[in-house]
């Protein structure tokens, strides 16, 4: 061990504890992991173009982009219940939005209050279509720069003020770390379990990792999603290049592992393929015009490729 670099070392670590896991308790290994995608990276799609491609692909759970920006904007229920049904597609939960404009930690109330509407309006959406999380980001995805001191208080009483309608909805509040190039603070896993334990709600009591944010934050990512526990609902993937799994050099492996170490193929954890590039604010995407020839090699070679890890891995 000695003469392994000190990822290496954890790696190993997981990797035998993972082994034992096989050798001692097979049945436990029996259920694969959920796959799910993250559809806001399609851009200016209609939704039925997008199940169709998940449905190809093998995939049959999408996390929706949570489009609610207004009261007559986003998805319409009906429907939307009626294209995924149609391809056989289930809703894993919502992909919420936090921009400068509905930033739960702004020093504008205005902009806060946003948030709260936005999130009244998604969750009642959620609960409709069968989600069982939203991904609640504290503070403004595209902005680095902190505003003041009061940034982490404001987010949390802010959040705290639309809480009980987590549990009304019977949705999971999922707080998600971003990158510190994206985000002013909540990096790290240990940062989004400091937030939960500040808003001290069973409504927001759990997280939505990136595997491509934890790359450049945590020291392992393996180790990461082992300390993040159960509390861990859903898991953002993309390769070291935030594009298709298996274009990269992101140690699959590894992750694979750890989510069956932590019991995560069972009902209502998710690993949603999310890769939207390289770049800052990957935000403006939403609105790209798509490009269907390349989302279709995205999806299909993302979702073959982790399958067949997963299979190499369980043999």
């Amino acid at each position: 061990m000695a003469s392994l670099q000190r990822f290496e070392q954890k790696n190993a670590a997981i990797r035998s504890a993972f082994e034992e896991l096989k050798r001692k308790s097979p049945e436990r290994l029996k259920r694969r992991l959920d796959l799910s995608w993250s559809n806001w990276g399609f851009g200016m799609e209609p939704l039925a173009a997008s199940a169709a491609r998940l449905q190809r692909a093998g995939i049959t759970y999408i996390e929706l982009h949570g489009n609610h920006y207004g009261a007559d904007l986003g998805y319409k229920p009906a429907e939307t219940q009626r294209i995924l049904e149609d391809n056989g597609i289930r809703v894993s939960g919502v992909c919420g939005m936090f921009s400068a404009d509905n930033d739960l930690s702004s020093n504008r109330a205005v902009h806060r209050q946003a948030a709260v509407d936005y999130l009244k309006r998604e969750l009642a959406f959620t609960e409709e279509m069968g989600g069982s999380y939203i991904l609640v980001v504290p503070g403004a995805v595209g902005r680095p720069k902190a505003y003041d001191a009061m940034e982490f208080a404001r987010s949390v009483e802010t959040l705290q003020l639309v809480a009980d309608l987590f549990t009304r909805h019977r949705v999971k509040g999922a707080i998600e770390p971003i990158r510190s190039a994206e985000v002013s603070f909540v990096h790290t896993i240990a940062d989004a379990q400091a937030y939960i334990r500040a808003v001290n709600h069973p409504g927001i009591a759990h997280i939505n990792a990136d595997v491509y944010h934890m790359q450049a934050e945590e020291t392992h990512i393996g180790e990461a999603l082992l300390a993040a526990g159960d509390q861990l609902v859903n898991l953002h993937m993309a390769d070291s290049n935030r594009c298709a799994l298996g274009d990269g050099s992101m140690d699959l492996d590894t992750i694979i592992m750890a989510l069956y170490l932590l019991g995560y193929n069972r009902e209502g954890r998710f690993v949603t393929p999310e890769p939207l590039g390289p770049g800052g604010d990957p935000y403006p995407a939403m609105y790209g015009k798509p490009d269907p020839e390349k989302l279709e090699q995205l999806v299909s070679s993302s979702a073959a490729y982790f399958r067949a890890r997963e299979e190499t891995l369980l043999g």
